[in-house]
């Protein structure tokens, strides 16, 4: 449903129109003159204007200069009685989506309403799509010295100028859409949008549509005709992120845009070309999968054409954790203009030693942690405080182990240790909880949970 202003000094055509467009599921607000819409629209924003050329004290072109010097982006449709050619060249030229000559039908204003409703919504999907690109080039980066990074490195340059369909493996948190994003970004397709869509995030109905999109009225809840990812993506790049989750009838229908770069959207039979490339993601095992008929066996060789694998940071950990440290601390410090954080040889030694089931992932949000406590001297029982979620690898000192022995019979201490960390970036943000979360690495349900029991426990003791 879109809110649509309509603008017309005839009270009549302003009630028809508020009757068709209110009647196709959007919500209408209607205004007798183009001066008085120009308060409304300071007031509040609409997804579309339709406005008659023909009125007194402000005309339509009058009406679409104002609209300009305002900065608005809202799409706008001209209706005139009086249409020509100079006409509604002027009305494109002065920023209008198009026009219509009255009369017209209830039909054709509600589809090129809402037409130009879907241009406008597409235009700034792929605008945020292409600035979110360029903040993930500006702001990450692939870090790392060892043997099997450089190999990764290689494979990217080697693969980034082609065409071919890339899958990506690799455990939870070891940077596979950071690898797909550093393949687009050097890329032909590097103008064009990169699109990124969870498999597993969605029930194999909604990823359909989303992946294909769907015609109007295709199923309940289906109010306008949407385009899908593909269509959106022409041109461009498509990442199918954790694969391995998408149901097998859904696979057959992928297997087909992949080698015939053809579909239909849900609810329609005619059938669309596309020019996309697809790299995807898993952090499972998919050859198993297949020969347990989970994963389809020719959409897995269509995927692996070339393949890249992504090392953990247990296997790397010796060459590349220091570098990856500093790297993330630098990048925190100048986000948030601190101080730069620097750690001590002894806690880098003893990350070495922890297992990292998390990735690079964990340790991104173990020095953001770090970094907002604003100290260059941080205690290895604050780094490694969950001792009940993590283990050590490899044999330890003799003292190592007597320290981890330590932090488990303080579990206590480590308790309130996490709260006043807590308690801190909370303070630092202003109270602001998604701040404070995303600082900490932890979800703001989480957070909002932790304050609720420690608020509890304050008012049970108060009541003793």
């Amino acid at each position: 449903m879109a809110k649509i202003l309509v603008v017309d000094d005839k009270e009549m055509m302003r009630d028809s129109l508020q009757a068709t467009l209110t009647k196709a599921q959007h919500s209408v607000v209607a205004s007798e003159s183009a001066v008085a819409a120009l308060e409304l629209l300071k007031k509040s924003p609409f997804d579309a204007i339709i406005t008659d050329l023909k009125m007194p004290r402000m005309d339509g072109l009058a009406f679409l200069d104002a609209l300009g010097k305002m900065d608005t982006e809202v799409p706008v449709v001209m209706m005139t009685a009086y249409a020509s050619i100079p006409t509604a060249v002027e009305a494109m030229r002065k920023g209008a989506f198009d026009y219509i000559q009255k009369p017209f039908n209830a039909e054709e204003v509600t589809l090129l309403i809402e037409r130009a409703i879907e241009h406008h919504r597409l235009v700034k999907e792929n605008e945020a799509y292409q600035v979110n690109a360029r903040d993930w080039q500006r702001g990450r980066q692939l870090i790392g010295n060892s043997g099997a990074m450089k190999k990764v490195m290689e494979k990217i340059k080697l693969l980034a100028p082609t065409s071919a369909t890339i899958l990506i493996r690799g455990e939870s948190g070891t940077g596979k859409e950071l690898v797909a994003r550093a393949i687009h970004a050097h890329s032909p397709r590097a103008n064009k949008p990169l699109l990124c869509v969870n498999c597993a995030a969605l029930s194999s109905s909604l990823l359909e549509s989303e992946l294909f999109g769907h015609e109007k009225g295709a199923f309940t809840g289906a109010d306008n005709t949407r385009k899908g990812r593909f269509e959106l993506a022409d041109g461009g790049t498509i990442l199918l992120d954790e694969i391995s989750e998408m149901d097998l009838q859904l696979q057959a229908k992928l297997l087909r845009v992949l080698q015939e770069r053809e579909f239909e959207r849900v609810g329609s039979s005619i059938t669309r070309q596309v020019d996309v490339r697809v790299l995807a993601t898993t952090n499972r095992d998919l050859a198993l999968w297949c020969r347990e008929e989970r994963f389809r066996e020719d959409l897995y060789y269509r995927l692996n054409v070339v393949p890249i694998e992504l090392p953990s940071l247990r296997e790397r950990v010796d060459d590349d954790l220091e570098s990856l440290c500093e790297y993330f601390l630098r990048r925190i410090a100048d986000r948030e203009g601190a101080e730069l954080t620097v750690l001590d040889s002894a806690i880098i030694e003893r990350l070495k030693k922890y297992h990292w089931p998390g990735n690079v992932r964990e340790l991104e949000n173990l020095m953001e942690r770090v970094a907002i406590l604003g100290t260059s001297e941080i205690h290895p029982s604050l780094l490694l405080n969950d001792t009940h979620s993590r283990q050590v690898s490899g044999s330890a000192e003799q003292e190592d182990e007597a320290s981890d022995i330590n932090a488990i019979e303080e579990c206590k201490t480590l308790a309130d240790m996490e709260r006043v960390m807590i308690e801190q970036t909370l303070e630092k943000y202003d109270g602001h909880r998604q701040k404070t979360a995303h600082a900490l690495g932890i979800g703001v349900r989480t957070l909002g949970l932790k304050l609720k029991r420690w608020k509890a426990q304050e008012s049970s003791a108060l009541g003793r």
